[in-house]
Formats: C-alpha cells, sequence, structure tokens
C-alpha cells in the first residue's frame, strides 16, 4: 500500500510545484535509492525489466530513482527534466497478467528515463501499457501480488492523475491539488481516456447507457479496495493539503503523519494512516513505509529530499540535487536480504526497530535530535549553490549515520515505559528473528 500527492503552485507558500510520496512495501523489503546517469544506446539495446526485456531508446534521461531492491523498476523517481512520478497498486474487475507484462514500477522508471514532461511520461506509459501490458508478479516474499497501477506524475508546470485496469486507463490534468491511495478515484470528469474504456464497461454490463459512465465504480474491486483502506488514506491527505500555503515541511509532515492525537502502531487493525507501520493483524502484515520522496519543484530549481530508509517518521529527509555525483555513496550491498549495519537502509532499520519496542515514548526521543538536522538541511539549502550541493547531500547523509549510532547506543540504555501488546510484539520478533537482527 502507498500514498502519493502534489501540491500545485496555486496553493503552496512559495509557488513551486511539491510531490510526496511514502513507498509501502514488504517490512524486510530494502528500498535502494540509485542515480543512473543520462546515457546513449546501440540500435540493438535492450532493456531488461523486472519480467521480460522490451527495445531500448536511442537516449535515456539521468534518473534518480527509489526502487525495491530486486526489481528494476521504482516505486518513486524524477528525472533531470524536473519530472517526478510515483504509483500505486491498485485494484480492479480487469483480470491481472500473472506472466511477463511490465509491472507498473517498470513503467515509472521507463516513462522517467524517456521523456521531458509530465503529460509525454503519461503518454509513454500509455504507449507501453497498449504494447506490453502491464503484469507480474510484484511481492517480494509473497510470490502471489498482483496487481493494476495508478500514477501520479509532474513536472514544475503541471501535474497528471493516471489510472489504469489493465490495458484500458483515464487521465485527469489536476487543479490545486491530488492524492492517491489504493484505489481509483476517477470518476466521470476526466481528460483522456483509452478509445474502448466506455465501450468495455458497456460490453460486461457495469452501465447500460454511456452516460452511466463513472470510472471508479465501474472498475473498482470493491473488497480489495475497501480492505485496503484507501479512501481513509486519501481522505487524510486532501484534508493536509487544504492547508493554505502548504509548505515543504508540511510535505515532511504529511508524509509522517499518523492522524489526530497520539498513535500506538501496535494499536490499529488496518492500513489506514499515512505512514504506515506493519503490524501483527492481516490487513498489516504485508505493509511498511520502506521509502519515502519529497520534490521541490521551481522554474529554476528542482531540489529532492529523500529518507533513503523505512519509517518517515523516525528517519530524516536528506536534500539531493542532479549533478554528476549526486548521492555519497551506494546504498547497495552483497546480500541485501539480512541485516547488515554497513548498508544505509539496514543501519537506520536497527533504529527504527529499537523504537518499535516503546514507541511514543522513544520516537519522541530521537525525533528531537532528528528535528535540528532536518532544519538545518532546509536552511542550508535554500540559497545553496550549484557547486556546494553534493558536500551538502555527503554531510547530510553522514551526520544522519554518526546521530543514529548515538541514538540506537541511548536507546539500548532506556527502560520500556509502555510495551507493546504481545501479538505485536511476537509479529516483529519474528520479523527481527528472519533477517539475523538482534536488539539488545
Amino acid at each position: 500500500m502507498c500514498d502519493t500527492f502534489v501540491a500545485l503552485p496555486s496553493v503552496t507558500k512559495d509557488g513551486s510545484m511539491i510531490f510526496g510520496k511514502n513507498s509501502d512495501r514488504e517490512a524486510a523489503e530494502v528500498q535502494l535509492l540509485e542515480y543512473h546517469p543520462e546515457c546513449r544506446h546501440d540500435p540493438s539495446d535492450v532493456v531488461d525489466c523486472t519480467h521480460m526485456n522490451i527495445p531500448q531508446v536511442e537516449e535515456t534521461h539521468a534518473v534518480l530513482i527509489s526502487r525495491p531492491f530486486w526489481m528494476w523498476g521504482a516505486e518513486i523517481g524524477a528525472n533531470d527534466r524536473g519530472v517526478v512520478i510515483g504509483n500505486e497498486a491498485v485494484f480492479t474487475k480487469m483480470p491481472v497478467q500473472k506472466e511477463g507484462g511490465l509491472t507498473g514500477m517498470d513503467l515509472l522508471r521507463l516513462a522517467l528515463e524517456r521523456r521531458s514532461s509530465a503529460r509525454g511520461a503519461l503518454e509513454t506509459i500509455t504507449e507501453l501499457l497498449e504494447k506490453y501490458g502491464q503484469g507480474g508478479n510484484c511481492g517480494y516474499k509473497n510470490k502471489s501480488f498482483y496487481y493494476h497501477n495508478s500514477f501520479l506524475i509532474a513536472d514544475p508546470n503541471e501535474a497528471w492523475v493516471l489510472e489504469t485496469a489493465g490495458h484500458l486507463w483515464v487521465a485527469k490534468k489536476v487543479e490545486d491539488y491530488y492524492a492517491i491511495s489504493n484505489g481509483l478515484t476517477i470518476g466521470n470528469d476526466f481528460d483522456l481516456m483509452h478509445e474502448d474504456l466506455i465501450y468495455t464497461a458497456l460490453e460486461k454490463g457495469w452501465i447500460k447507457k454511456k452516460a452511466d459512465f463513472h470510472f471508479a465504480n465501474c472498475y473498482s474491486d470493491t473488497f480489495y479496495t475497501k480492505f485496503s483502506a484507501c479512501a481513509t488514506r486519501q481522505s487524510r491527505s486532501h484534508e493536509m493539503l487544504r492547508t493554505k500555503n502548504y509548505s515543504l515541511t508540511d510535505a515532511f509532515a504529511h508524509l509522517r503523519d499518523h492522524g489526530e492525537g497520539s498513535y500506538r502502531p501496535d494499536n490499529h487493525f488496518l492500513m489506514n494512516h499515512v505512514c504506515a507501520h506493519a503490524g501483527a493483524s492481516p490487513a498489516r502484515q504485508a505493509s511498511q513505509s520502506t521509502a519515502s520522496f519529497v520534490a521541490h519543484l521551481t522554474q529554476d530549481k528542482e531540489t529532492y529530499w529523500a529518507t533513503a530508509t523505512s519509517s518517515p517518521c523516525t528517519s530524516i529527509f536528506k536534500p539531493i540535487w542532479f549533478g554528476d555525483d549526486p548521492l555519497p555513496t551506494s546504498f547497495a550491498g552483497e546480500n541485501l536480504e539480512k541485516f547488515d549495519e554497513d548498508i544505509f537502509w539496514w543501519h537506520h532499520e536497527e533504529l527504527h526497530r529499537q523504537i518499535l519496542l516503546d514507541f511514543e515514548h522513544r520516537n519522541t526521543l530521537v525525533r528531537r535530535e532528528f528535528e535540528v538536522l532536518e532544519n538545518r538541511w532546509l536552511k542550508e539549502s535554500e540559497n545553496l549553490g550549484a557547486a556546494k550541493q553534493a558536500a551538502l547531500t555527503a554531510e547530510a547523509f553522514s551526520l544522519e549515520r554518526e546521530t543514529a549510532d548515538a541514538l540506537i547506543a541511548m536507546l539500548e540504555t532506556e527502560s520500556v515505559e509502555l510495551k507493546p501488546h504481545f501479538p505485536y510484539r511476537r509479529f516483529w520478533k519474528k520479523q527481527n528473528s528472519l533477517v539475523n537482527l538482534t536488539l539488545k
């Protein structure tokens, strides 16, 4: 499950485009932050996507992406032309393609590599959808997780929401703001569609006449859509986006949101919070915010903010800009399926799971330290020259790691003020055992 949003210049404090996404995947599914430079390709080259390969294009843009380590495609990303995309799993009445096909993550990365505008990226996704279809398993440990996709696509000038059902699709240009979760949202107000979209609904008997057409009502799988609690999360996102003068700090808070009042991750059944925490209930066992990304787009500058970790409420957004070598280190490793403190994602995971032992108390201690650093990066990034951008990114990643080391050591000596419920403790004890992570 995931949540993606965009706020257009008409509603943001500084007249920028602000885009954000939490990527929700399995709790131990490492997500890699990667930079791939622009490249020219031979006419015979192919792209080895997650489940199939397709012909390569002559040139590809530089991309900054966050991807589950075992996939070729990406959950979130941007290119050097200021195009950003996030995708969501959606569940529809159209049959899923279990073998072959491009995953929604493949479609996202291909569009970023190939197009220089939001509208162009939308066109590439729909063209590839028509030619190759979408399909294949999208689960890590769950090898039978199939779904269709929706996309939120933006550049500094405009944003589009694109929703699919099999090879069919519909798109709407965004006004002011929009949020997508894990359900279809477009009704009868849209700007573009597949030529067979309404005809298919008529043929299947979902509507009696064209005037009755409503995309979400016709194509949604009601059970899975409701079970995902997507309507609750989307409603919460829209509530936050309606804030006057939406800002970059609002975007960070948006992705960390647990709703009103105090929050305990052991105390709810559904995935009904934007900041997602895995838990013992069947609805939460396979969904955890494993990466978070915010894009701040203006006419003369694009700044990207990434956690490169799970659980944004226990982490820091760090600034990144496109350049010759924008990332300070590789986030990969030899065996990403087991805990390894040398890998940035896993290093933070030790801190995250220490916090879960007594969430409300321990996260208050951690946020106090992390907010000092995050506020520093926000201030220093405002008027930073291009020559100093890579150095600030490197400093941010390095200082977060050092601070996390100190916080882990501190938490190991902290007593537990409020022990989580037993099923929740048992769930995380098993998760830790599976990846060889021992908490002191």
